[in-house]
């Protein structure tokens, strides 16, 4: 069997679940992680995987087929995704919607010159939500769409919960509004606002004899956060905080409420419930960079997104047994 040789850039929560999901893929080998941290610290028990520096790189170019960049959406992947899609083919998950178009064009612009393919904005949103979303809406063309996130824990919105100061940890939930999707299921195609469609509950752990009402009140009233939403601060103990709210669950909904012909009311949905974002993410990775090697290998230059890529390039099933076993 030919093996895929997969690099992992940055060994955070997402690094390690693409770890654990290349041992899930036995057309995939693990050659080398890349980090910014010292190699004695990121306990890697693998001797036959390298452990090096990111600006060491460029001495793995040609024993290297798909790069996994597993670092941060706001300051790693924009300057990480160019500079490594120079160097390998790439896949990644940035997730800021709105520099998407922009981040496209950078990694365009470098992969193209350098013969590689990179695929961007990998994961479930964006990614496969995304997908849906164009599916549902090219299906359905008279409709609304709907995208619920949650019940799970936003990683960014905790951080933001964790640079208030008396605040020692905490955990922030996204929670869709059950009554919302209920109208949307019911086919009412109801406007809905921001606050109308989900909810923040965030669990804090106080730092001793910090103030815990102008905490609550400094979480509640943050722009860009949770002002626009109903929010529940509740403190809890550190050992509670750990014993209760250490798992990374999350999930969401995408659903397209139409019509066709005569007024025929038709609903569309998808959804996900995880038990781990990041090693569902991880395994979604993986999955397009087996897509990006074999359409590299075809000649494919360039970046992509979860629109361009076909569905039969992320399986290690060849086309024949996919027409028989799954079409």
């Amino acid at each position: 069997m030919e093996r895929i040789r997969v690099a992992i850039v940055g060994y955070g929560n997402l690094g390690r679940g693409v770890e654990k999901a290349i041992r899930q893929n036995p057309d995939m080998e693990l050659v080398a992680i890349f980090s910014r941290r010292p190699a004695g610290d990121l306990n890697i028990r693998d001797e036959d995987v390298a452990v090096l520096n990111i600006v060491d790189a460029e001495d793995y170019v040609d024993r290297i087929d798909v790069a996994v960049l597993c670092g941060g959406s706001a300051t790693d992947l924009p300057v990480q995704g160019p500079q490594f899609a120079r160097f390998f083919n790439t896949v990644d998950s940035f997730d800021t919607h709105a520099r998407i178009p922009q981040y496209y064009e950078e990694m365009d612009r470098a992969a193209r010159e350098a013969g590689h393919l990179s695929a961007i904005s990998i994961g479930w949103d964006p990614g496969l939500f995304s997908m849906n979303r164009l599916l549902f809406e090219a299906v359905l063309p008279v409709g609304s769409t709907y995208t619920f996130w949650g019940k799970g824990v936003s990683q960014g919105h905790s951080d933001a919960i964790r640079r208030i100061d008396g605040v020692k940890d905490a955990v922030q939930y996204t929670i869709p509004v059950s009554g919302a999707m209920e109208r949307v299921r019911q086919g009412e195609n109801p406007q809905l606002s921001t606050r109308e469609k989900h909810v923040r509950q965030c669990f804090v752990v106080a730092e001793e004899g910090a103030d815990r009402e102008r905490i609550a009140k400094e979480i509640k009233e943050m722009p860009a956060y949770f002002a626009d939403y109903d929010t529940e601060v509740i403190f809890i103990s550190e050992e509670e905080l750990k014993r209760e709210h250490s798992a990374m669950p999350h999930g969401g909904f995408v659903i397209r409420s139409g019509e066709t012909g005569e007024g025929n009311s038709q609903l569309l949905e998808f959804s996900l419930k995880l038990g781990n974002n990041p090693q569902f993410t991880a395994s979604v990775l993986l999955a397009y960079a087996r897509a990006v090697y074999r359409m590299n290998k075809e000649g494919q230059a360039g970046a992509r997104t979860i629109f361009d890529i076909p569905l039969s390039y992320l399986s290690p099933e060849s086309p024949a047994v996919l027409r028989e076993k799954l079409l």
